[in-house]
C-alpha cells in the first residue's frame, strides 16, 4: 500500500533527519511510527502526503509515485489528525466534518449521511451534536471530532501525529479503545505516531521503532516484547527496567471456564519464558510450586509493567 524505498531528509546537506528507510505498510494495517523527539518519526509521516518534500529516494502509493499525483489531489485523499485538534471554532461540528465532503462536491444528503455515521460510530449522538460548536466539546469530544473529519470522504490512508498525547490519561485510554473498536469496522490504512509506548504496543499491528532518523526494528508488538533487536530497544520498550518483573504482582485470578488448552507457566518464571508463552496466547495460566493453577497473566497486565518501566524511564 505505501511503500519506503531508500528515503532520506536532509535539511541543511549535512545531517540526515531521515536516512536510507525502507519498508512497507500494508493495506489496512495499522502502523505505528515511534522513537525519542528529534528521531525522524513526524518527518517519515508528513513525507508520505508531502507536507514534507523528501530529498532522496521514493514513496509509492499502491504503484504510483507520490510525486506523480497533484499534491492537493494526493492530500484530499488523505485523512490526517494533529495533536492540536484545529477545529474552525465558528463552524459547527456537522460544518467541520463536511470540509472535505463539500470540497469534493458532495450532494447535501450525502454529506449529512455521512455525518450522522461517522458521529454514531464515535459514540457522539448526531442529533446532540451536530449543530453545537467546538467550543461546547470537551477535549475528548473535540479530538474524537477531528478523528471523524479526516475520515469524512472515506479515505484509504489516515496519517495520525500524536493525536491524543496532549490528553487527560482517562480521555487517551478512551480513545484508543474507540479507535481501535472503528479500525475494526473500517480497516483503513493507518499510519500513527506516538511517544507512548504503551500506546503503540496497544494500537500497532505492526511498529516501527526509530533512533536517529534510521529503523531500530520493525515487527508486530509480540516480535518486539520477545526479541528486541538492539540494545536501544531494550531500553526503550523498558523490559529491562529498575523494576523486575514480580509475576505475582500482574497475575490475575482466575476466569469462570477450565484452563485446559491455555499455556502454562510456572510462578518462579523469569521473563523470557513470560514473553515466549505469550507469544502464542494473550492469556497464560500460573502454577504453583504443587502444580495447581495459581493465577492467570495476560499481554495487556505484561504492557501495563512495559508502560510503568516507561514512565520511570522518562522521568530520571
Amino acid at each position: 500500500m505505501i511503500t519506503f524505498d531508500h528515503v532520506t531528509k536532509t535539511y541543511d546537506g549535512t545531517a540526515n533527519v531521515v536516512e536510507e528507510i525502507n519498508f512497507t505498510i500494508g493495506e489496512g494495517e495499522f502502523f505505528v511510527l515511534i522513537g525519542p523527539s528529534g528521531c525522524g518519526k513526524t518527518t517519515t509521516l508528513k513525507m508520505i502526503n508531502r507536507l514534507i518534500p523528501l530529498t532522496k529516494g521514493t514513496i509509492r502509493i499502491g504503484d504510483k509515485r507520490i510525486s506523480e499525483y497533484p499534491v492537493h489531489e494526493l492530500r484530499r485523499q488523505i485523512g490526517y489528525v494533529l495533536q492540536q485538534i484545529a477545529l474552525f471554532p465558528h463552524m459547527t461540528i456537522e460544518e467541520n466534518i463536511a470540509i472535505v465532503p463539500e470540497l469534493d462536491k458532495w450532494e447535501k444528503a450525502r454529506i449529512r449521511d455521512r455525518v450522522t455515521e461517522l458521529l454514531t460510530m464515535t459514540g457522539l449522538d448526531p442529533e446532540t451534536y451536530r449543530n453545537r460548536k467546538p467550543s461546547e466539546l470537551s477535549g475528548g469530544q473535540q479530538q474524537r471530532v477531528g478523528v471523524v473529519r479526516a475520515l469524512a470522504a472515506d479515505p484509504d490512508i489516515v496519517l495520525m501525529d500524536e493525536p491524543f498525547s496532549a490528553l487527560d490519561p482517562i480521555s487517551r485510554l478512551k480513545l484508543q479503545e474507540d479507535l481501535l473498536h472503528l479500525q475494526r469496522t473500517i480497516r483503513k490504512t493507518i499510519v500513527f505516531v506516538t511517544h507512548d509506548i504503551q500506546e503503540a504496543l496497544k494500537l500497532g499491528d505492526r511498529i516501527c521503532i526509530m533512533k536517529d532518523g534510521a529503523v531500530e526494528q520493525l515487527g508486530t508488538p509480540d516480535e518486539i516484547l520477545a526479541a528486541p533487536a538492539t540494545p536501544f530497544v531494550k531500553e526503550f520498550i523498558g523490559s529491562h527496567g529498575t523494576k523486575p518483573f514480580v509475576l505475582r504482582d500482574y497475575m490475575q485470578p482466575v476466569r469462570a471456564g477450565s484452563p485446559d488448552g491455555k499455556p502454562s507457566i510456572v510462578l518462579d518464571a523469569d521473563w523470557s519464558t513470560v514473553l515466549d508463552a505469550l507469544q502464542s496466547s494473550d492469556t497464560v495460566y500460573v502454577t504453583d510450586s504443587s502444580g495447581q493453577t495459581a493465577g492467570m497473566l495476560t499481554r495487556s497486565a505484561v504492557f501495563d509493567y512495559l508502560a510503568a518501566q516507561e514512565r520511570e524511564r522518562t522521568a530520571t
